[in-house]
């Protein structure tokens, strides 16, 4: 587990993106590759807090993209180097996607010390 000094300061008022998706087998390279380009985008945006993404056992994958502020959320979301990523997105790679945002009312936090 990641030392508490690694971990990002989660805060209500945080704009928190919800992306699930499923993809199809081919194009996996050229996915992998504009998923971590967008991902280096992201974590460029003034006010962003934290990506992660975590796979299920049916395949399905959830990806957390949390921003400081619904107007960093924006930048992201508008940016048009995003537009087109997500436009490759529809039309090679996923099968099927949804995509939640929402602020986030409350944050409660624990960690053991020493972990």
């Amino acid at each position: 587990m990641a030392d508490s000094a690694e971990r990002p300061p989660f805060a209500a008022g945080h704009v928190v993106t919800v992306f699930r998706s499923r993809r199809r087998d081919e194009a996996e390279d050229e996915y992998q590759q504009l998923s971590a380009e967008m991902e280096a985008m992201a974590r460029s945006v003034p006010g962003f807090v934290d990506f992660k993404t975590f796979s299920a056992d049916d395949g399905e994958q959830v990806s957390l993209v949390t921003f400081a502020s619904l107007e960093a959320h924006r930048v992201w979301r508008n940016d048009p180097r995003h537009r087109r990523a997500q436009q490759r997105g529809r039309a090679a790679f996923f099968l099927e996607y949804s995509i939640q945002v929402g602020e986030c009312t409350h944050v409660s936090q624990w960690s053991r010390d020493g972990a």
